[in-house]
């Protein structure tokens, strides 16, 4: 399972925004640039933490945001993004029902949401689980990128409370 095949979960359209949220942007960011670009879309990046030891430069075709704190939510506009993808920041992050409900709101309706965990470190079906209570639907695990978990879900607005 290569970069390529994680790659085949997106198709954007012209003018698509998505939203990688990471502790450091990675092989994954800059594959996600060039296929937004070459659909006239456009990458952000929630940066956490405070390590200024790699070079952003590769990356300064993306909005980048930078978070200090591991227990912030990320600051994205309501109903911009078409996607949103966690890599290895989901468990580290002190609140996961905070970035979730941040994710829910910066994601237009039907939208997707990509949770990306380093194998083995990801709870499937509590995740799945997780995921549904947040309005999430359609969890699947997805076996595509080397060395990491994969779940990926759908916003679907006002499936549930009490409809």
């Amino acid at each position: 399972m290569s970069l390529g095949q994680f790659m085949e979960l997106f198709h954007p359209l012209p003018g698509n925004h998505y939203l990688q949220v990471m502790m450091q942007p990675d092989e994954t960011s800059l594959a996600l640039i060039e296929r937004l670009e070459d659909a006239r879309g456009e990458l952000a990046i929630a940066l956490y933490g405070t390590d200024e030891s790699f070079d952003l430069s590769p990356y300064s075709h993306a909005k980048i945001e930078k978070i200090a704190s591991l227990s912030k939510p990320f600051r994205a506009l309501p109903r911009d993004n078409d996607m949103v993808i966690f890599k290895d920041i989901f468990l580290a992050h002190e609140s996961q029902k905070m970035i979730l409900k941040a994710a829910y709101h910066t994601l237009a309706n039907t939208a997707h949401i990509i949770i990306i965990e380093k194998k083995g470190l990801l709870n499937i079906e509590a995740t799945k689980e997780l995921l549904e209570r947040n309005e999430f639907r359609a969890p699947n695990e997805i076996e595509c990128l080397e060395g990491h978990d994969l779940i990926m879900a759908k916003k679907m607005h006002m499936w549930g409370n009490g409809l």
